[in-house]
């Protein structure tokens, strides 16, 4: 057939038709939350973007393989959008490679795989139909290119691939900035760089951890043993050792809450009333860190139940949640303790629906098991106060003993609050975020207070462990002036940003009188302080934290970033510092090897240390180590 002179390129109609597609079914079919209309713009270009680069592929074929591999492609792109359709319908997820491996989802999905189908699915095939008849030349309007217009094509194709792709990731970064690298959620990911890419990224990813997965054998074992048996472990139990055996755990996690609220006031009102009064009759750490990075919530849920530290990049929740663990729901199963976790948020977020499964949790009570309206939620979802109210039927009904853990919203960035939720006043200074803050901590504060008052009146506290926490950090170092404010400080210095990740820590034990402790501690301790309450030994685990209440402890504390605390030190940004007084005593890798004979031994051994014991995890983590190890007792 001869095609017409200016005969539109196929490509150019398949990438149009396909990324309209895969826009309806972004939009119509998927319940993707968008939040502002940049998030919209973004969900309509990169699908376009994705098919342009897709279909521009077949202009450095030959002139009959260039239709066959338009055809194909659309074939093939239709079925990946499709077999997506019919998971997201089923499990509200996308699929990633660990998945396709994962029998009991594959055997979920397809029990009720019939069901999932729609008699309209038919019409998102229109297009590859079109697609069809128009490649084998029943229009005059579509033409290949030929191998005379190749060269302009192939640069023209490659220019308006790489522009789209460009456009795409520049305002995909501009919404979430560090999407890659911290890989925090597939919806996310989806959304911004489109259903493609995001399978595109999640192959690179699984390849990378195959890899390093693969590179190891488990020779280093024995050294990290050794140096947990020798720099970690204690040799002595605490005097609590056994005091809550058979007890029921909760832990609290309350978002974003900072120690510096704590027996504060924000325009002459307590920011933590509730918390204030606790701590009073509690076991209080006021000296205890977060030692999360990207993964943020994720990181702290990992640091306190398996006593590992989280990634340098990136959330290992998301990019090794099929590892083999020895977390605190997996060891707690065989002395008969059911465990959930609550969090009113999508299942997905963080991964948690298949790391919760793989870390031994019976149950996860996410989004669907809560009714979640307008009214009773803000921000991030459900509000603190509800949450709890809805919650404690679940708790009720629990086998005992159990291990429950339960993960608040609302103090969440950007720390939004109805009217008549806020307590108090915001705070007066140049950062909108700080002046929010203070509401919304107190409405958390509130919500606590709530869920005490349900455990009472339930039966359940009495006979319970309650370990409350905040998780990371809420207000960055964005806002140092605003905080300088706050504090009546000159400026936020290194030495002042580090006790800022101080968050707030307590075991409350009903009928036990409250006690203060000053010793430095982390959430890397959470895990053996819970298994030395119960009065569970399991001295074959390998763990990087020590039972908060045992004397003999390590000497410091490390954070994710390199930074540590120690009982006289603090370690941040090449520098060294007085803990008590905040003195700089020196600055510099060299100068902390020769500064002073004094300097010499302050911070630098402890700083070889903290990078020995870094490495150490990520290399159980990386390459998936206790797979080589039995770690039962």
């Amino acid at each position: 057939m001869k095609f017409q002179k200016h005969a539109i390129p196929l490509y150019i109609i398949a990438s149009v038709l396909f990324g309209l597609k895969t826009y309806i079914i972004y939009r119509f079919h998927l319940n993707i939350l968008m939040e502002n209309f940049l998030q919209e713009v973004i969900l309509f270009i990169n699908p376009f973007a994705s098919a342009f680069i897709i279909f521009a592929i077949s202009v450095w074929f030959k002139e009959k393989k260039q239709m066959k591999f338009i055809r194909y492609a659309a074939l093939i792109g239709t079925i990946i959008l499709y077999f997506n359709l019919i998971f997201y319908r089923n499990f509200t997820d996308f699929l990633t490679i660990p998945v396709l491996f994962q029998g009991s989802n594959a055997a979920d999905l397809g029990s009720s795989a019939l069901a999932l189908i729609n008699i309209p699915d038919i019409l998102l095939f229109l297009d590859v139909v079109i697609i069809w008849y128009l490649s084998k030349g029943y229009s005059s309007r579509v033409t290949p290119i030929t191998k005379k217009d190749k060269p302009k094509r192939k640069k023209l194709a490659l220019g308006v691939s790489i522009s789209l792709l460009l456009i795409n990731f520049i305002l995909a970064e501009i919404e979430r900035p560090q999407l890659l690298q911290r890989a925090f959620d597939r919806e996310y990911l989806v959304k911004n760089i489109g259903l493609f890419n995001y399978h595109i990224y999640d192959t690179v990813l699984q390849s990378k951890t195959k890899m390093q997965r693969v590179l190891a054998d488990g020779t280093e074992i024995p050294e990290i043993r050794k140096y947990v048996k020798e720099s970690v472990m204690s040799n002595e139990e605490s005097n609590l050792f056994g005091i809550a055996e058979n007890k029921n755990v909760i832990v609290v996690s309350l978002e974003s809450v900072q120690n510096f609220v704590i027996n504060n006031t924000v325009n002459g009102q307590e920011v933590t009333p509730f918390l204030n009064d606790l701590i009073e009759e509690s076991y209080y750490f006021e000296n205890f860190y977060h030692q999360t990075e990207q993964g943020k919530t994720s990181d702290h849920e990992f640091l306190i139940d398996n006593s590992l530290y989280p990634l340098p990049r990136g959330a290992v929740y998301f990019t090794h949640g099929q590892n083999e663990y020895n977390a605190l729901p997996d060891l707690l199963k065989e002395h008969n303790y059911y465990s959930s976790v609550f969090h009113a948020n999508n299942k997905s977020f963080w991964n948690r629906d298949i790391m919760y499964e793989n870390t031994g949790y019976d149950h996860f009570y996410g989004q669907d098991s809560y009714q979640i309206n307008e009214q009773n939620s803000v921000g991030w979802g459900l509000k603190d106060k509800p949450f709890f109210e809805q919650s404690i039927k679940y708790l009720q009904s629990m086998p005992q003993p159990f291990y429950s853990r339960f993960i608040t919203l609302t103090n969440h960035y950007p720390f939004e609050l109805d009217e008549e939720d806020a307590s108090i006043d915001k705070y007066n200074s140049n950062s909108k975020t700080l002046n929010q803050y203070f509401p919304t901590v107190r409405y958390t504060d509130e919500a606590l207070k709530l869920l005490f008052n349900q455990l009472k009146e339930s039966g359940i506290y009495e006979d319970s462990v309650i370990i409350v926490m905040g998780d990371h950090y809420g207000i960055s170092e964005f806002h140092n002036k605003a905080m300088s404010q706050y504090l009546d400080k000159d400026t936020i210095t290194p030495y002042d940003h580090v006790q800022l990740q101080k968050v707030p820590f307590l075991v409350h034990i009903p009928g036990h009188e409250g006690k203060t402790f000053s010793k430095i501690a982390g959430q890397i301790d959470v895990k053996p302080t819970i298994l030395n309450l119960l009065g569970i030994k399991n001295e074959k685990d390998i763990v990087f934290g020590t039972d908060l209440f045992a004397e003999d402890r390590k000497e410091f504390i490390a954070l994710r970033n390199g930074s540590f605390i120690s009982k006289d030190y603090i370690y941040t940004k090449d520098q060294c510092f007085d803990r008590e007084t905040g003195n700089l005593l020196a600055t510099g890798a060299n100068e902390l090897q020769t500064s002073s004979e004094q300097n010499e031994n302050n911070c630098q051994p402890i700083k070889e240390k903290v990078e020995t014991e870094l490495s150490y995890s990520d290399k159980i983590v990386y390459g998936d180590l206790f797979r080589f190890y039995d770690l039962g007792n």
